[in-house]
Formats: structure tokens, C-alpha cells, sequence
């Protein structure tokens, strides 16, 4: 039988993106390399614990959660999470950004300033400029100003950034439109923190970064995984923890977020998806400008 492996989640360095697996292994992906695995036949899907340590009751987990852990651990690793408020004297500085991930679709968020553009990749952001560098509490204080007075979120749906995906426009400039025209309005604010040093607009494109000039628009992503199922495609893309498989079917979207906590073994044969896919509702009408 097979060598099973555990995913840790996908990460992103200036090399791009990687799988990571418990154990420390890495697999580092490139456009045209072939992802393809199984899910152990028999097997559930366990919690993956929180900051660093397995769940102590090994809980089952739904198969379409994105978090991947029991309610106890969930609990434990937003006690720690920045992104949660849970930490307010963390000393490092941090910067608040504009991202932009498609039509209408723009949040502010923070982010440690040693964590340079990685959060944005995280995200899948296509397109991101600084906002200003200071403290933790006065990132914070920023980005609710930010919140309230301009009425951007926080946080957006991983749903939404797919559905427009495929509909990006063509040149840097105009996909840095709306993140510009909402830069210019923030530093017309009057009530910013004095700790925070504002930054001039300067956007940052990652349609290159993430492979997704010229790549087929997808047809559907994975709403989940199954035991038994298997997953193969060549990988053309990748936004976030998002892998764009090309296989017999169209373009697929794998969460990668979904892989955490199932026992996984290689696959052979065809290109192919067997597990539960929700199919877009409006498949775009043009092109965008081996698992171990």
C-alpha cells in the first residue's frame, strides 16, 4: 500500500507557491507540473489541530470545511491570530493595504511589515498597494477608519474572488483602477493615527505571479473531498490556496484548504476529478491575459 500523506496547507515564497506536509516535506509547483492524488479509501477527515499541535481527541471534521479543525481548536488558534484580534501587543510594526481581487471586489486588511507581500498572496490578491506602516494598534485603528468612512471590508468570501476570477481585465492599469481611487479618498481622511506613516500609492500586479495570464478560465471548483475520490489535472494556475488543474473536464479549482486532515496517496491514470465539484454559473466567455 502506499506512502499516506497529511497536507499542511499551501504556502507562498518568492519562488511561488508550495504544498507543505506534515513531517516538514515541501512540494514546490510550477505551471505544467501534474497534481494528482487519492483519498485513502475508508478514511476520515481529522482535525488538524491548532499552532503547531495535533488535536488531542483527533475529532472528525466536516469535509467541506476550509478551516479544517474542531471547534476546541479553532477556539485555541484564534486566541492567538492576529487577523482575529486576539494578539493587541504584538511589538513588531505592520502595514495596512487595499487589495483588490476582481470587479468590485476590494478589502483593507493589515499585515506584519516582516511578512512583506506574503499575506497578499495568501489572500489571492491580484492587485494590492501599502497604505501606511506603524504599530499594531494603529494599523487597527486605521483599517476600522477605513472600514467605516469608505465602506470597504475586511474580509471577502473566497466564492466571490472565484466567481471573477476569469473576468479580469487585461492591463495592470486598469485592474489598479479601484485600489487607486480609494487611496486617493483614505488620504483625504483627516482622522488618521499619528503613529501611522502613510506610504504613496504603488500598486503591485500578481496576474503573472499567479499564472493566470493566458490561463483557460475554470469551469468549477471542488466542494469537497471524499474517501476514495481523486483528484489529477496539470496545474495552470494557482491565486491564494487556490490550484487551477487543467483536466479532461475544464479547468477545476482546488482549494488546497480543503486537502487538511485527510489521509492522501498518490494517484496514476487520467487527468481527472472524482469528488464533488460545483460548476460555475456563468463560465467565462474569454481567455485571461505528480503531487510529491
Amino acid at each position: 500500500m502506499a506512502q499516506a500523506w497529511k497536507c499542511a496547507g499551501l504556502r507562498w515564497s518568492g519562488a511561488g507557491p508550495e504544498l507543505l506536509w506534515d513531517g516538514g516535506r515541501r512540494s514546490p509547483l510550477s505551471w505544467g507540473k501534474r497534481v494528482a492524488f487519492e483519498v485513502a479509501e475508508g478514511g476520515v477527515r481529522v482535525c488538524s489541530g491548532a499552532r503547531g499541535h495535533a488535536c488531542p481527541v483527533r475529532a472528525a471534521v466536516p469535509a467541506r470545511s476550509t478551516g479544517a479543525r474542531c471547534e476546541e481548536c479553532g477556539r485555541l488558534d484564534r486566541a492567538h491570530s492576529v487577523a482575529a484580534d486576539g494578539v493587541a501587543d504584538d511589538p513588531r510594526p505592520y502595514r495596512v493595504y487595499l487589495a483588490w481581487f476582481g470587479p468590485g471586489l476590494v478589502k483593507v486588511g493589515i499585515t506584519a511589515v516582516g511578512r512583506g507581500p506574503a499575506r497578499l498572496l495568501e489572500q489571492g490578491a491580484v492587485s494590492f498597494s501599502w497604505l501606511g506602516t506603524g504599530p499594531l494598534m494603529a494599523a487597527r485603528r486605521t483599517e476600522e477608519l477605513l472600514r467605516a468612512a469608505l465602506r470597504v471590508p475586511d474580509r471577502i468570501p473566497y466564492a466571490e474572488k472565484r466567481a471573477v476570477r476569469a473576468e479580469l481585465p487585461m492591463t495592470e492599469a486598469h485592474r489598479a483602477l479601484e485600489i487607486r481611487e480609494l487611496h486617493a479618498r483614505a488620504a483625504g481622511l483627516a482622522d488618521w493615527p499619528e503613529s501611522l506613516a502613510r506610504e504613496p500609492f504603488l500598486p503591485v500586479d500578481h496576474v503573472e505571479v499567479f499564472g493566470l495570464a493566458g490561463a483557460p478560465a475554470a469551469v468549477g471548483s471542488v466542494s469537497e473531498l471524499v474517501a476514495g475520490g481523486a483528484v489529477g489535472g496539470e496545474l495552470v494556475a494557482a491565486a491564494g490556496p487556490d490550484l487551477h488543474l487543467a483536466t479532461a473536464a475544464g479547468v477545476v479549482v482546488l482549494d488546497t484548504r480543503l486537502m487538511r486532515g485527510w489521509e492522501l496517496v498518490p494517484a496514476g491514470g487520467a487527468d481527472e476529478v472524482t469528488v464533488p465539484v460545483r460548476e460555475f454559473s456563468k463560465p467565462a466567455g474569454h481567455l485571461q491575459d505528480e503531487l510529491f
